[in-house]
């Protein structure tokens, strides 16, 4: 158990290390999440989580209703400055704004939580496999839920595992 005297001490460790970081690199940020990962999200940053009201048993009066996820949606000033700093923390050479979405890895559709900062990430508009490309994957694995083709435990933690392998492992795609 730590002692509060060490817990203080820990705090401003912690605290003079980052002021150095500003003041000694000239850098006010320093990349915190690896964009190694890309197109998915590093998962020590964006691990991904779920809404507690969403489960087999409410998918009928949750996401399998049209426009359901609009009524969870988090707004663009909430998700904006998230967004700004996940470009900060990725090491993001392209700062435009613009270019990213502020994606919930495990979607609004899936019943993915809409305000956690660890479902949250800025996902590039450019490459191959992109935010576009990932929002097909999201609809074909709402579809097949709602369908009754896969369960909702097996979409999630396809997406939530690999999004750009997750039809396939699903055995829709």
């Amino acid at each position: 158990m730590m002692t509060r005297q060490r817990l203080v001490s820990a705090t401003a460790a912690v605290a003079l290390a980052g002021a150095a970081l500003v003041a000694g690199t000239g850098s006010a940020h320093a990349a915190t999440c690896s964009q190694s990962y890309l197109p998915l999200p590093d998962p020590r940053c964006t691990p991904g989580s779920y809404n507690g009201a969403v489960t087999q048993a409410t998918i009928g009066s949750t996401i399998c209703v049209a426009g359901w996820t609009a009524t969870v949606r988090p707004p663009t000033s909430y998700t904006n400055p998230l967004k700004a700093q996940g470009i900060v923390d990725y090491g993001y050479s392209d700062t435009n704004m613009a270019d990213y979405e502020e994606d919930h890895l495990v979607p609004l559709e899936l019943g993915g939580a809409p305000r956690d900062p660890g479902n949250l990430w800025p996902e590039p508009h450019y490459g191959t496999k992109n935010s576009s490309t990932k929002d097909g994957v999201e609809t074909k694995l709402k579809n097949a839920v709602c369908g009754g083709v896969i369960t909702l435990a097996a979409a999630r933690n396809a997406i939530r595992t690999n999004w750009t392998t997750a039809l396939s492992a699903t055995g829709i795609g």
